[in-house]
């Protein structure tokens, strides 16, 4: 599971290919830690520009491994983000040559004796939450995977709506690797983005995925050099960011929900989301603009 302790980096280095050169690190506007000298505020970067939210891992050091409160941290700035109405867009990336190596529980609340449902209550109240946040956010996520993705942090790439991956970036479905079943969403992520067949590869040998492959399959949009990523992540959200923002809220849920549902029910969510939609002010600009011929000016609302 990915809530299991964190392997030493040797371990983890020794898993990926060797060689693989350092992305340059994702730069953001205004990143100065918080006042408040907690430390999350430095390892879990947050600043919002141009209506986009960026969060960033920046603990480099450990690949950027999640300990469970990093973990809760990035839960929090994703719910803060679907309520702001400032915030349009989201980017989630990392510092360092490593996206997010899984789950570290080291420094977490103190292990008592083991009782049946512990492990299970975890990964329900720990991983799946972290994944959720995403699929739930009701602006649209992207994930700019500047390095290695493994474990939870694979996951947590493929849970945002739009994948962007650096040329050295790679993803590794570690969990076999330690004799553990794929957790955080995994079994539910992978058969929808790629197919079971290619799936259970995937989780069966526990492979590392390079980002050229991983475009090939369709678990990514698109793979750019590493001087690249930051511009292609801020331009992609700038655009998101500009658009209608509860259509692309409802057209998110409606994609997400496909698989999961029959015909019927699908059609009937799509005209009840329409619905919906046709109360906003951008839905009413973006019909006037089109009378109009002219550009719509969307706000969000």
């Amino acid at each position: 599971m990915s809530d299991s302790p964190r392997e030493s980096p040797e371990s983890r280095r020794s898993a990926g290919p060797r060689g693989t050169p350092e992305p340059r690190e994702a730069r953001e506007p205004s990143e100065t830690p918080h006042p408040s000298g907690n430390p999350l505020d430095s390892s879990i970067l947050r600043t919002t520009d141009n209506a986009v939210s960026w969060i960033t891992l920046n603990r480099p050091e450990a690949m950027n491994a999640l300990t469970w409160d990093q973990r809760e941290r990035v839960i929090a700035l994703l719910t803060e983000a679907s309520a702001d109405p400032a915030v349009r867009a989201v980017v989630i990336t990392a510092r360092g040559r490593g996206f997010c190596a899984g789950a570290d529980l080291r420094g977490g609340p103190p292990a008592g004796e083991r009782v049946a449902g512990d492990v299970a209550r975890t990964i329900r109240l720990g991983a799946q939450r972290l994944i959720a946040a995403v699929l739930d956010c009701e602006k649209p996520v992207i994930a700019a995977v500047n390095g290695t993705a493994a474990g939870i942090g694979a996951h947590l790439a493929f849970a945002c709506d739009l994948v962007l991956a650096a040329e050295p970036a790679r993803f590794i479905e570690v969990f076999v690797r330690r004799g553990l079943v794929p957790d955080g969403g995994g079994a539910h992520l992978l058969p929808r983005l790629v197919g079971p067949q290619r799936a259970k590869e995937l989780m069966f040998f526990g492979d590392a995925l390079t980002a050229a492959d991983a475009e090939r399959i369709g678990l990514v949009n698109r793979v750019v050099p590493p001087d690249d990523l930051e511009k292609t992540a801020r331009e992609w959200a700038e655009r998101l960011a500009a658009g209608p923002t509860r259509a692309l809220a409802l057209t998110k849920q409606l994609v997400n929900a496909s698989l999961d549902t029959d015909r019927t029910t699908a059609f009937a969510a799509e005209a009840a989301a329409q619905e919906i939609n046709m109360t906003t002010a951008d839905a009413v600009e973006g019909v006037t603009s089109f009378v109009e011929r002219r550009a719509p000016r969307f706000e969000g609302r």
